[in-house]
């Protein structure tokens, strides 16, 4: 049987707490009893740890044995346009259950005024909604997200395989997906790109087609990831 995973902030001395709402949410949500055995992870290590104090208040795991982590032998970077805050957080929840390493938010041509000054704001909700999608995902390593960037700084994001979700066409997704050890895909807004957004991104990323029907942008999102993260997982 899985065991339930914790990300704990440091481990030191073999020991890692927990303290505040994330200790209370596991005494009192999830039950968490001293002597009971979980898997926690310090966002680079699997360590299998006993409970030693379980108050509503703190929580003290006393790491037991250090797990075997297989290296990813990929990894993806989602660049996606800003939209309406409600449903950017629900696509990344989505993406992270799939397996995404990295995200950057885009501010897009069309991307809704205000969301820019708004976003600032919001970036530690964002890492606690990846840190909680992560756990129930049973993910050793969080996705990295970073401070929104203009779209011409997004073109220049590093990776093996760089990919442009269009609505307007291109190469089938499936078929563009080369091996590759990074892979970078830039998903529109609602609205989709600009003329000019197409022409600048089509000169350094390719393409792509996420099929014929016209997906919301969060949609795009996590069906390009889902099927990113199925063909490198099939590859031997």
């Amino acid at each position: 049987m899985a065991r339930r995973l914790f990300h704990v902030p440091t481990i030191h001395r073999g020991t890692a707490t927990l303290e505040g709402d994330d200790a209370k949410h596991l005494t009192r949500v999830l039950r968490v009893e001293q002597g009971q055995i979980y898997q926690i992870s310090d966002n680079e290590s699997l360590y299998l740890a006993e409970v030693e104090e379980a108050h509503k208040g703190r929580v003290v795991f006393r790491v037991t044995e250090k797990l075997a982590v297989p290296e990813p032998r990929y990894t993806i970077t989602l660049c996606a346009a800003l939209i309406k805050f409600d449903h950017f957080e629900w696509m990344l929840e989505k993406v992270t259950e799939l397996g995404v390493s990295r995200i950057v938010p885009v501010l897009a041509t069309r991307t809704e005024a205000g969301l820019d000054r708004a976003a600032a704001k919001r970036i530690e909700r964002w890492r606690k909604i990846l840190l909680e999608a992560s756990q129930q995902s049973r993910r050793v390593r969080m996705p990295e997200i970073v401070e929104p960037v203009p779209f011409k700084q997004a073109l220049g994001e590093p990776a093996e395989l760089r990919l442009f979700a269009d609505e307007a066409g291109g190469t089938p997704l499936v078929n563009a997906l080369a091996p590759a050890r990074s892979m970078a895909i830039l998903v529109g807004p609602e609205g989709g790109w600009t003329e000019a957004e197409r022409e600048a991104a089509c000169a350094t990323w390719a393409p792509v087609s996420l099929g014929e029907n016209v997906f919301r942008a969060e949609t795009a999102a996590m069906a390009a990831l889902a099927v990113m993260v199925a063909v490198s997982q099939a590859r031997p």
